[in-house]
């Protein structure tokens, strides 16, 4: 049975065991309140040691008693929710591989093991509308805690969850509760109450007023880190977009490793650079795929029915659909390596104590230096193109002279803290030839997938004609992206 997910958008309260619970049908919007349900819940948390999952405002539990009986897995949210990952309890207590995957990010390959034990007596009153429906439901809990190896601790709390309601109906409930003698609650969720002060305290890092070149890698290289460990549960569950996104943030970083190796020591960078670049190929078969197949799907539909011979938009899909698959299933698989375990290790120590060199000085002094060697690599780049014999030889190129343009927006993106427009100019300017030329790259991409899929369709008898329509359109794009930017690169000069 595949997993379920819904965002939680709730507030918790202490209260005392004698507080009352106020009348709940006078909030604006509720029609009347359904008789309650009580329910005796078990929740056995599973943590590493460490208590990594804890750390990162992860939590993962095995919950009988419910009507959610199962595995669950909980994720901070950007929308300050909590992202609520369920799957079938099944009849082990040893966690299941497959929830087990769900939060590697931050396990990677470390043993989980139960840390607390919650025993909750919860009566449940929803709140409805005049229709019946459920707005939120206000649950009840007297709580006893247990950490392994501990006394059990006893509390009650109030919790308001939204289901169908508004956040001024949670706002409205919020007064209400305060009124009867509620306090918002002393931690995020019980887990957090209960193992206190045992949770390691990470030291919140902010970019100083005046930083120095290396600061800014360091803000800009947690970012990509915290990006990766956003990204890594999403791709595990195939959520649309997060194989890119995921890719982007392992590019950025080791581009980042790049532009600043005057401050950060090469003997970690590169080596880490190699790292990235291996992980982001695992990543960049599916991905690649997954573009292509959008774009022949829209490219097949737009030629005239005459001219479409044969099986062609099925065939493409086909294909790609498969290339798609099998890479998918490569990246799933290097997620799951010791290799991308300690890679995740060495990312975790470069940004809490990035290795510097002796050069490093204040941004306002060297990120300039650092913007303009970035520049001068693009524009080197450039120069082979544009004296490049041959057309393939140009088309390598222009590759590169994209992969350049993308080094410099990430550098100029990076900088924005201490030039501000400035940076946020020439990154917007090196984004335009990144896409300008991204459309050329993708161009030569697909003409050599149309021109393997007609040898394939002429071997077996078919017409490969639509193919190398197909193909001139391919060729066409190309020409445009090409000429647009060598239209386009005079205008790009570097100030800083």
């Amino acid at each position: 049975m595949a997993p379920t997910e819904q965002l939680e958008i709730e507030t918790k309260y202490d209260v005392d065991t004698s507080t009352t619970l106020p009348a709940l049908h006078e909030l604006p919007g509720v029609a009347s309140v359904a008789q309650p349900v009580e329910l005796d819940l078990e929740a056995v948390y599973y943590d590493t040691p460490e208590l990594d999952l804890a750390a990162n405002k992860v939590t993962l539990r095995r919950r009988t008693g419910g009507e959610d009986d199962g595995w669950h897995v909980k994720f901070p949210a950007s929308s300050g929710g909590r992202l609520e990952v369920r799957y079938p309890l099944g009849s082990a207590r040893t966690v299941p591989i497959a929830v087990v995957r769900t939060v590697r990010v931050h396990v990677r390959d470390q043993p989980l093991a139960p840390v607390v034990t919650l025993q909750t007596r919860r009566i449940v009153h929803r709140l409805l509308d005049a229709d019946g429906g459920v707005l939120a439901e206000l649950a009840d809990d007297h709580v006893t805690a247990t950490v392994e190896g501990g006394e059990p601790e006893r509390w009650r709390e109030w919790e308001v969850e939204l289901v169908d309601g508004d956040g001024p109906l949670l706002e409205d409930a919020g007064e209400l509760l305060k009124a009867a003698g509620a306090r918002p609650a002393s931690g995020p969720s019980k887990l957090a109450r209960a193992l206190g002060d045992r949770v390691p305290a990470y030291d919140e890092w902010t970019l100083p007023k005046k930083p120095r070149t290396s600061d800014l890698f360091r803000a800009y290289a947690g970012a990509q880190v915290q990006a990766i460990r956003e990204r890594d549960p999403e791709v595990r569950r195939d959520v649309p977009d997060s194989i890119h996104k995921f890719r982007v943030a392992t590019r950025r970083l080791r581009s980042a490793l790049a532009t600043y190796r005057p401050v950060i020591d090469r003997a970690v960078g590169d080596p880490l650079r190699a790292e990235l670049k291996w992980l982001a190929g695992e990543l960049g078969v599916a991905r690649d795929a997954e573009v292509q197949r959008e774009h022949f799907a829209a490219e097949v539909a737009e030629q005239p029915v005459e001219l479409v011979m044969g099986r062609v938009a099925g065939r493409i899909d086909d294909h790609l659909r498969q290339v798609y698959k099998d890479g998918r299933a490569g990246a799933l698989a290097a997620l799951e390596s010791p290799r991308y375990f300690r890679l995740l290790d060495a990312l975790d120590e470069l940004v809490a104590n990035p290795p510097l060199t002796d050069d490093d000085r204040k941004a306002s002094k060297q990120i300039g230096e650092l913007l303009e060697h970035d520049y001068r690599r693009m524009r080197k780049a450039v120069r082979r193109s544009q004296q490049a014999e041959t057309v393939a030889e140009q088309d390598h190129e222009l590759h590169e002279v994209r992969k350049a343009s993308k080094r410099l927006r990430y550098a100029a993106e990076s900088a924005v803290p201490v030039l501000s427009d400035e940076a946020a100019d020439l990154a917007a300017r090196a984004e335009e030839v990144q896409e300008i030329l991204g459309e050329h790259q993708d161009s030569v991409v697909s003409r050599e997938l149309l021109h393997h899929l007609a040898l394939q369709v002429y071997a077996e008898g078919g017409n490969p004609f639509t193919y190398g329509l197909l193909h001139a359109t391919e060729q066409s794009r190309g020409n445009t992206s090409r000429e647009s930017f060598y239209k386009l690169w005079p205008t790009l000069e570097f100030s800083m």
